[in-house]
């Protein structure tokens, strides 16, 4: 939204006839790249935090841009225009950290709900830490904001028509994030307390019907066992023993662990061990709500990485790459790893 924004429009088209003017000039490049070893970034509309990374490698190489751009004969940029892009950059860094977090392959779903309310607050305090400097920006940060909330309230107000509390459990199940995001929050701010109990209804629900249905089950069995006439038996070789032992309460008789319990007492064993560690290990302590975290933790946070993958084979098979089969195969796994 914000290529359309007029506060910054104006300055960001600057930026782009800047940025054409060094990389349409190989004399300009290669200077820029002798003096800062690097080149500069161009926006494109269908990259993710591309804006935010022209204007990082424009600051990146502030120094050595004017100077070529003097040697040049070129207009640069003013000084009250570098430091607003400074404040520019400050309101997209985290955007583009979260967007390259949330976009790995290995990112859980449990992320993108502190992410949001992440971003939310850093939006809310923007405008203070600018003071009045950049009044324009400010507005811009709240409508963002705004925009946010539009987009995103279906995972951050409960009250909204289409709230989902899929996201609030999986983040409340992730023992890494759940205390930052959730739990030690929860007296302070009514709508994380209002997402935690969401969150635990939510997993009270997925979980309780298994349950009651495993009780069914044992309740059935135990009336079975009862019609069935017992066979007769010799007289016990340690009578005492034996009456103690019939005092006691079967294993099946036994309740089992409420999954509200196993909550509370989740909230109150949480570590930073990872999610999956966490689970493997204490699955006999939560039985109840391993199943459920495990599924929900296996979620990634973006389709993002399927979406590369999609477009690195749909450029491999044009044309008379069609007929690629194998070769098609070899060539996306070494495009895909060539970073790595």
């Amino acid at each position: 939204m914000i290529q359309k924004d007029l506060s910054v429009k104006p300055l960001l088209d600057r930026i782009r006839v800047l940025v054409r003017l060094f990389r349409k000039s190989s004399v300009a490049i290669q200077r820029l790249l002798k003096l800062s070893g690097l080149t500069l970034v161009k926006d494109c509309p269908t990259r993710w935090s591309s804006t935010y990374l022209m204007i990082s490698r424009l600051l990146q190489v502030k120094d050595s841009l004017v100077q070529v751009a003097d040697e040049m004969g070129w207009d640069c940029l003013l000084p009250s225009e570098w430091q607003k892009l400074t404040a520019l950059r400050d309101l997209l860094l985290p955007f583009a950290e979260h967007s390259q977090i949330l976009q790995s392959d290995t990112m859980s779903l449990s992320l993108v709900l502190p992410a949001l309310l992440d971003l939310n607050a850093h939006l809310s305090e923007f405008p203070d830490a600018q003071d009045s400097c950049y009044r324009d920006l400010a507005s811009l940060s709240q409508t963002m904001k705004e925009n946010m909330g539009q987009r995103f309230n279906c995972f951050l107000d409960p009250s909204d028509t289409k709230f989902t509390p899929l996201i609030a459990a999986a983040c409340f199940l992730d023992p890494t994030v759940s205390p930052e995001a959730l739990v030690e929050n929860e007296h302070d701010d009514v709508q994380i307390q209002e997402l935690l109990r969401k969150a635990e209804d939510y997993i009270a629900q997925m979980v309780s019907p298994v349950i009651r249905e495993e009780e069914t089950d044992d309740n059935e069995d135990e009336e079975e066992r009862r019609e069935v006439p017992l066979p007769e038996t010799k007289r016990p070789r340690f009578r005492f023993l034996s009456k103690a032992s019939a005092s006691r309460p079967s294993r099946s008789s036994l309740s089992k662990p409420c999954v509200r319990q196993e909550m509370l007492k989740f909230k109150d064993s949480m570590n930073k061990e990872t999610a999956l560690d966490f689970w493997a290990a204490q699955g006999s302590v939560y039985q109840s709500l391993k199943p459920l975290a495990l599924d929900l933790l296996a979620m990634p946070a973006s389709q993002a990485f399927a979406e590369r993958v999609f477009s690195i084979t749909g450029d491999l098979t044009r044309g008379r790459r069609n007929r690629a089969r194998v070769i098609l195969e070899r060539s996306a796994f070494l495009k895909l790893n060539t970073d790595q």
